[in-house]
């Protein structure tokens, strides 16, 4: 009896540890200029890491520049990774699409081609399922007035983006472009998402 007790308090361990080892997911977004977008995740609680890069495309290996062409297929997009006991794969699909006009196909604000496309990338069914749900709820309520053309597909390679990039707001936050373009979306995420900011 003394075994069968050790046995199942090992398995229940073991089923333990494996739980709190996976204490982070992976969510992907393209939504337009990855400098506009990546501060604003980078605000979230329970957002333990962002990084700009390229997804979706057909070039291992992209750089900036062949990117840029939009000849590879490439979306400019985030890479989060977060604790989903502090912040759902729902409420990072909200401020997905507050964040941008996800009716604009292959365009957001003055950036115009394919790699500027909004887009999610699930990395699992549960996020598919919760990003086809979401995504045809704005449909149906009309909540941008256009219909809402964001793709929902498979992640695919993802390829980390030149290191000059990476924390472009943090970084660059007195640039004019940053004022001009990145500042009022952090200032419109303030507003909405109050709650939810790092202090």
């Amino acid at each position: 009896m003394k075994r069968i007790i050790l046995i199942l308090l090992s398995v229940l361990a073991l089923n333990q540890a494996q739980a709190q080892g996976k204490k982070t997911e992976k969510a992907t977004f393209g939504m337009g200029c990855f400098w506009c977008t990546e501060a604003i995740f980078q605000r979230l609680k329970g957002v333990t890491a962002v990084k700009s890069g390229y997804e979706g495309g057909r070039l291992a290996n992209p750089t900036y520049e062949e990117v840029c062409t939009g000849a590879t297929g490439h979306a400019e997009v985030l890479e989060i990774t977060y604790n989903p006991m502090v912040i759902s794969y729902d409420e990072l699909l909200e401020v997905f699409w507050k964040s941008h006009d996800p009716t604009t196909l292959n365009r957001q604000g003055a950036d115009s081609g394919t790699q500027y496309r909004s887009v999610v990338f699930y990395h699992n069914a549960e996020q598919k399922a919760l990003a086809d749900k979401y995504k045809a709820a704005l449909n149906k309520t009309n909540a941008f007035g256009k219909p809402v053309v964001t793709a929902v597909e498979a992640a695919k390679p993802f390829y980390v983006a030149e290191n000059y990039h990476q924390n472009y707001y943090l970084k660059n936050g007195s640039e004019p472009y940053c004022r001009a373009v990145i500042l009022p979306k952090m200032q419109k995420l303030e507003k909405i998402f109050k709650a939810k900011l790092k202090n």
